[in-house]
């Protein structure tokens, strides 16, 4: 009898031990298995299977771990799913965004290539060679300017240069002047 009553007290401490385990890794979010429960509580694997008590402690532990990995992976999911959902709104909005630039850039296309077709109708090929000829013609008259800009510089320049010698010359004739004033006075006579 006292065997027995020894016995029933083990297993009542090894219980304790694997219900004070099990809210530890609850508490902790652990993966609760069998393994992992007879480890840390310090129990063979075989209380855990044999012990009517013991198995239906574990099996509710892990069928409420379960559920919970359950609820907080379809939370996850559904905000992942909700995160996509509004990717997918976004890109949607994108894309018609995108249609409408491309229908606006199809407009435009149509009335720059209107344009070009009105400018090629109206210069035809005599057009074209009036053209031409107008061009050659203003070219000419470039060249024509051209030349007669450089005659004009210079003559400017010898215009320049001849200014430069007769103001020289007559620096010169002046003090000419003023040297034969000194060297052969006159005297000049008030009259009274």
């Amino acid at each position: 009898m006292a065997a027995n009553q020894a016995r029933q007290q083990s297993a009542r401490e090894k219980l304790e031990r694997i219900e004070a385990t099990l809210r530890d890794m609850r508490r902790e979010r652990t993966s609760i298995t069998y393994p992992a429960v007879a480890r840390r509580a310090g129990v063979s694997r075989t209380f855990l299977y044999q012990n009517t008590d013991a198995k239906k402690l574990v099996t509710t532990a892990i069928a409420a771990s379960g559920d919970q990995r359950r609820q907080t992976q379809a939370a996850h999911d559904a905000h992942v799913e909700a995160s996509w959902h509004q990717r997918a709104l976004n890109a949607e909005d994108a894309l018609k965004a995108t249609y409408a630039e491309i229908d606006t850039q199809r407009e435009r296309i149509g009335i720059l290539l209107g344009q070009i077709r009105d400018l090629q109708a109206a210069y035809t090929e005599g057009t074209a060679q009036r053209l031409a000829e107008e061009n050659t013609t203003l070219k000419q008259r470039v060249r024509q300017l051209t030349e007669d800009n450089r005659g004009l510089e210079q003559r400017l320049q010898a215009a320049r240069s001849n200014n430069r010698f007769l103001d020289k010359r007559l620096a010169d004739l002046e003090a000419e002047l003023i040297d034969a004033q000194l060297n052969h006075p006159t005297s000049t006579r008030p009259r009274s």
